[in-house]
């Protein structure tokens, strides 16, 4: 039988953790029978090496006669639990007439503790009591120290889309690493008492789970920027991070010294990344208050950039509305510190949607990429603007790019899945939307990219299911509301068509509706008098998903109109 020393082996996407006699994948657990885990740890401990059936045997049955055929049969389950059962053995080598050998590059736990860390997670902070929870701070304190781990090149950081689950008070923080892919998880607690902060925390090896560094700090809230400066030190120097001169500056550069104004915008933050219209004119009044309190923080007026841009296509609001403050706002928070990745991300995304200037939404992109290169979100921007223009090689290659680097993001992931439709292939677009909806069943913008995945295979009924879930969980969005209406034209059931188109031209009485969600419908109804109509509408509002007109398949039976030729010309896409 295998030792009883705790060990730890990392093969592919696998972990192997003998003490708990445990296979991990991705993070998540494998059931495996004791007998079959001992032939892999057996196998494990040997790669690279022959292991004859008489040697295995022996090592999984020591006080047993067994027949070969029950090894076998071991093999044959891990060969299937392992995904070699299409005859591909990435892992398990059959020597005949002879034993196995274990091929996979194998390393343990003292060849993982001897290894640079080179990715992070930092998880939400957790209250020190359930019933003193402050929700904003415990996720903000994350964000601080993710935005200050990140100007390290050396090291890749989690964006907070990918960590902002974990803040169930019972979270095992190794298990997250697992999850979230990463070599090493820095988790703490938080608590604020009257003008009192009391922090503890911890930086742990998700290999082996040993502990890198701990702290404590009790301090008048005041001094919250010294801890976060404190902790992000100590951790880049756990991690044997090798820092310039601008990086070991921007490790510890705070862009307010005035707590409530730092508060504040935690509270702005954490409500914008809820992607729904109340939420996010909450975050804006948080970033407002936190610039009345500090009228050069330029965080909050980034804040407030990145708010104004998801409003018009989130939240059904006029673009010539939000954009221009969007771009006031970001513009601002530059005139302070032109380093500000958040602002030159809203600006790329002003500049794409508002502007329809391919060129230099580019240039911001590829800036914001630049000053914050383990961002996610600055790398699907800049995967939204190739897939516009139709350059989708390289539009996907972003797009995997921020998945890499955001796996568990909601939006990051249901994006993808949509410029994979986009670029014509279905079958992986469909692959990317059920992984992002096994991370969240009701987020509503996979359900909006399910909804156009059946619709392109003429599935109605089923788009219609999925479109209904993307309508109620947005908030009754304008674009999953139409693409309803669409799906039962396209049906044959005008009735229903004619009923929804009715339901947004009154909607548009008392609040703005993009004037593309109604053309889809005539669309869809084959009116195409009507559908250009509404189309020249959108042209002269702007409308963000007029940027989608050279790439959106359901565009295709008027591709070749000329008032179609010509529309997307003028949107300076032709």
């Amino acid at each position: 039988m295998p030792g009883s020393e705790p060990h730890i082996f990392e093969f592919g996407d696998f972990l192997v953790d003998q003490s708990k006699r445990l296979l991990l994948r991705a993070g998540e657990p494998v059931p495996l029978t004791p007998k079959v885990f001992d032939t892999l740890l057996h196998l494990v401990q040997h790669s690279g090496l022959l292991v004859g059936k008489d040697e295995l045997i022996r090592a999984v049955w020591p006080d047993t006669v067994v027949e070969e055929n029950n090894l076998n049969q071991n093999i044959s389950t891990l060969r299937r639990l392992l995904g070699e059962d299409r005859g591909e053995n990435r892992y398990i080598v059959t020597v005949p007439g002879r034993g196995y050998r274990f091929v996979a590059a194998v390393r343990s736990s003292a060849e993982l503790a001897r290894a640079p860390i080179r990715t992070i997670a930092v998880l939400p902070f957790k209250p020190l009591t359930a019933d003193h929870r402050d929700e904003a701070l415990e996720m903000g304190m994350a964000d601080t120290l993710i935005a200050q781990l990140s100007s390290s090149r050396a090291t890749i950081v989690r964006p907070l889309s990918s960590v902002r689950k974990y803040t169930s008070l019972e979270q095992d923080a190794l298990a997250a690493g697992r999850e979230l892919g990463v070599e090493s998880v820095l988790d703490g607690s938080i608590q604020s008492d009257g003008s009192q902060i009391r922090v503890t925390v911890r930086l742990t090896r998700v290999a082996d789970g040993a502990s890198l560094w701990t702290g404590k700090f009790d301090q008048e809230f005041t001094n919250v920027f010294a801890v976060q400066d404190t902790i992000s030190e100590k951790v880049a120097s756990a991690l044997a991070l090798r820092l310039s001169h601008d990086e070991k500056k921007r490790l510890t550069q705070r862009y307010t010294h005035n707590v409530e104004a730092f508060h504040c915008y935690l509270k702005g933050h954490y409500h914008i990344g809820k992607v729904t219209r109340p939420a996010i004119r909450k975050g804006l009044e948080f970033f407002q208050k936190a610039i009345d309190v500090d009228p050069t923080y330029a965080l909050a007026y980034a804040g407030v950039a990145e708010a104004y841009r998801r409003l018009p296509i989130t939240s059904d609001v006029a673009p010539k509305e939000a954009f221009p403050k969007a771009k006031a706002a970001a513009s601002r928070a530059l005139e302070i510190d032109e380093n500000i990745a958040d602002a030159h991300l809203a600006l790329g995304f002003t500049k794409l949607w508002f502007d329809w200037d391919w060129v230099a939404a580019e240039k911001e992109f590829k800036v914001a990429i630049d000053l914050n290169p383990s961002g996610g979100d600055a790398h699907m921007g800049y995967a939204n603007l190739l897939t516009c223009v139709g350059r989708h090689r390289e539009a996907l290659a972003e797009a995997q790019c921020a998945v890499e680097l955001d796996p568990l993001s909601l939006i990051v992931n249901a994006n993808q899945a949509q410029f994979l439709h986009w670029a014509r292939d279905d079958d992986a677009a469909w692959r990317r939307v059920q992984k992002t909806l096994e991370i969240d069943p009701d987020f509503w913008v996979a359900n909006l990219a399910l909804g156009r995945l059946h619709i392109q295979k003429g599935e109605y009924p089923d788009a219609i299911i999925a479109l209904t879930k993307a309508r109620d969980f947005s908030g009754a969005n304008s674009e999953t509301v139409s693409l309803i209406g669409y799906a039962y034209a396209r049906a044959g059931d005008r009735a229903q068509a004619d009923a929804i188109l009715g339901e947004l031209r009154s909607r548009s009485n008392n609040s703005h509706v993009p004037p593309h969600s109604i053309a889809v419908i005539y669309h869809g109804l084959s009116d195409k008098d009507q559908t250009f109509q509404w189309l020249e509408k959108a042209y002269e509002q702007r409308d963000v998903r007029l940027t989608f007109l050279k790439t959106d398949p359901k565009w295709d039976s008027i591709r070749s109109d000329a008032r179609f030729v010509n529309l997307v010309r003028r949107v300076g896409l032709g």
